[in-house]
C-alpha cells in the first residue's frame, strides 16, 4: 500500500538518489519532485527515478508554490550541503553561502506548510554560527543554528532531533548523521528503532537486534588486487606505513583475523596468470594451480592441502589512520569517495621449516621487500604471509557499504535531453559520498508514516 497518495514528497538535494531511494521503498510510489544544482547528479538521479519531475537548479532559484502548483505537500526532505560544518573540511576558509543553505528549508515551511519536514546533515550542523574571516566566531557557537531553529517553531512545527548511526538500521557503514524531524499536523514525532547492533552486545548476542553487517560483505573479492612490490609508481613512503601498521594490528597481532577462501573468476587468460592457488600440505612438493582450477580438488587432499587465503582490512586514506578490519561497517563514506582502500595479505601453510624474512620480535614499522616477515595463526595453523595487495575501494563496493540496492546504477545517468551519458569514477565517488543512507530515510519516514494509517482509522 502506498501512503501520501493526495500529497507530494519533495527531495531537496536530491543528488544520486540516496535519499528518494528510501523515501521509495518506504512509501511504495515514486518521490514527485528532485531538486539539485548538479546536473550529474540529477542524472543519476534521473535514470533511477525515471517517474520523478526534475529540476536542475539551485534551490534558491526554485518557487516551492510554483514547483508543487500548490498542491498539498505531505513531506520536504532537506540534505544541504555539509562540508562547511564537517570536521573533515580541515583548516580552509568556510563559505556563508554554503553554510547558509539550510534556510531554504524555512522558505518550503513558510510557502507550502509541508505536514512533515525531515532534515540530514553532519552533527556539527548544531554548531552553525555567524564566521569572521571564514573562521566560526567561538563566541557564537551555534547562534544562526538556533535562530534557525526557532523561526522554524514559530512556523507551527513541533521538532525534535537526534543523532543516528547507519549501521544501526541495516547499513554496512557506520555513517553518524544528525537529523530532524518537524511536524505542524498535531501527529507524534516517531524515531525509528534499532534493528542491527555491534556483536559484542547483549541484544545482538541474544537475537533481540541483528548484529552489524560488515565492510567484508561489500567487497569484490574477484577485482585484482596488485602487489605493493615492484610497481611502475611505488607508494608513498606513508602509505607503505599505513599498510604495514594496519597489518600488524590487523592481521599479524590479531587474536581471530578475517580470512575469505581465494576464489578468483577465470573468464579470460589473464585471469589464469593470478592469482594462483597454492597447495602447502606435507609434500615434498608442493602444487600450484592456476586460477581456474576447481577449488574442491585443492581442499579435499587428506592432509588438508591448504589453499592461499586472503586477509584483509581497510585503509583509510587520510591523516594517521591505519585502517579498520573488514569485519566491522566501513567506516563514513566522504564525498571525494577515494579514501578507502583494501590491503590483502596473501598467506601459505607455514611449518617451520621456513626462512623467516623480518624479525617477528620487532615492531613493523616498514614493508621494503617482498621478503616473509609475519606469521599468521587460522584455526590453530600456522599461515606465513608471502605477498600483499593495495587498490581502491571501487564505486560498486561504496554503493553497496552505504545500503544501495544492487540494482541501481551508479555508472550512467540521463541528462536533461533524456540522453544517456556516462560518469567518471570521480563523479559516482562524489555522487555516493554526498549521499543520504537509504536505510536511514527509509526507516525515518517507516516510523513517521506508517502510524498515520492507524491513526485515520486504516489499520
Amino acid at each position: 500500500m502506498s501512503f501520501l497518495p493526495h500529497e507530494l514528497i519533495v527531495d531537496n538535494f536530491a543528488g544520486g538518489g540516496g535519499t528518494s531511494t528510501g523515501l521509495e521503498q518506504a512509501f511504495g510510489r515514486p518521490v514527485d519532485i528532485a531538486i539539485n544544482h548538479d546536473p550529474k547528479a540529477l542524472a543519476m538521479h534521473r535514470i533511477n527515478h525515471p517517474e520523478t519531475k526534475h529540476y536542475c537548479e539551485s534551490v534558491w532559484d526554485i518557487d516551492p508554490i510554483e514547483v508543487t502548483g500548490n498542491q498539498p505537500v505531505g513531506l520536504v526532505w532537506l540534505s544541504p550541503d555539509c562540508k562547511h560544518f564537517s570536521k573533515a573540511k580541515g583548516g580552509k576558509p568556510l563559505d556563508k553561502k554554503i553554510r547558509g543553505l539550510a534556510w531554504v528549508g524555512l522558505r518550503w515551511a513558510a510557502k507550502t506548510r509541508p505536514r512533515v519536514i525531515m532534515l540530514e546533515n553532519v552533527v556539527e550542523f548544531q554548531t552553525w554560527g555567524p564566521l569572521r574571516r571564514g573562521k566560526p566566531v567561538k563566541s557564537k557557537v551555534g547562534q544562526t543554528y538556533r535562530k534557525w531553529l526557532k523561526q522554524l517553531t514559530e512556523l507551527g512545527y513541533e521538532v525534535e532531533t537526534k543523532t543516528l548511526r547507519a549501521c544501526n538500521f541495516g547499513a554496512p557503514t557506520i555513517r553518524e548523521r544528525f537529523f530532524l524531524i518537524a511536524r505542524r499536523d498535531g501527529l507524534k514525532i516517531q524515531w525509528p528503532d534499532m534493528t542491527h547492533a555491534d556483536p559484542v552486545l547483549i541484544d545482538a548476542k541474544n537475537g533481540k537486534l541483528k548484529p552489524w553487517r560488515t565492510a567484508a560483505e561489500c567487497i569484490d573479492w574477484s577485482i585484482e588486487c596488485p602487489s605493493i612490490f615492484n610497481r611502475s609508481r611505488p607508494l608513498k613512503p606513508a602509505t607503505m606505513t599505513r599498510i604495514a601498521k594496519g597489518l600488524d594490528k590487523f592481521v599479524i597481532n590479531s587474536e581471530n583475523p578475517f580470512i575469505v577462501p581465494l576464489t578468483p573468476k577465470a573468464d579470460s587468460e589473464s585471469d589464469l596468470v593470478a592469482p594462483v592457488m597454492t597447495e602447502c600440505a606435507n609434500a615434498s612438493s608442493p602444487r600450484s594451480m592456476p586460477a581456474d582450477s576447481p577449488l574442491r580438488t585443492i581442499c579435499a587432499q587428506v592432509k588438508g592441502g591448504h589453499h592461499a587465503i586472503i586477509v584483509s582490512y581497510l585503509s583509510k586514506l587520510r591523516n594517521n589512520c591505519i585502517g579498520q578490519g573488514v569485519d566491522e561497517p566501513l567506516h563514513t563514506i566522504t564525498s571525494s569517495g577515494g579514501h578507502f582502500a583494501e590491503v590483502r595479505a596473501f598467506l601459505i601453510a607455514y611449518y617451520g621449516n621456513e626462512k623467516d624474512g623480518n624479525s617477528l620480535t620487532e615492531p613493523l614499522r616498514t614493508i621494503p621487500t617482498r621478503d616473509r616477515f609475519g606469521l599468521v595463526t587460522v584455526n590453530h595453523q600456522q599461515y606465513q604471509i608471502t605477498d600483499i595487495g593495495f587498490r581502491m575501494l571501487q564505486p560498486v563496493e561504496l554503493f553497496k557499504a552505504q545500503g544501495f540496492p544492487d540494482s541501481y546504477v551508479y555508472d550512467r545517468g540521463i541528462d536533461d535531453h533524456g540522453n544517456e551519458i556516462r560518469l567518471t569514477k570521480t563523479e559516482q565517488n562524489r555522487m555516493v559520498g554526498n549521499s543520504v543512507s537509504p536505510y536511514m530515510s527509509r526507516a525515518l519516514v517507516e516510523a513517521n508514516f506508517k502510524h498515520e494509517l492507524a491513526y485515520r482509522g486504516a489499520a
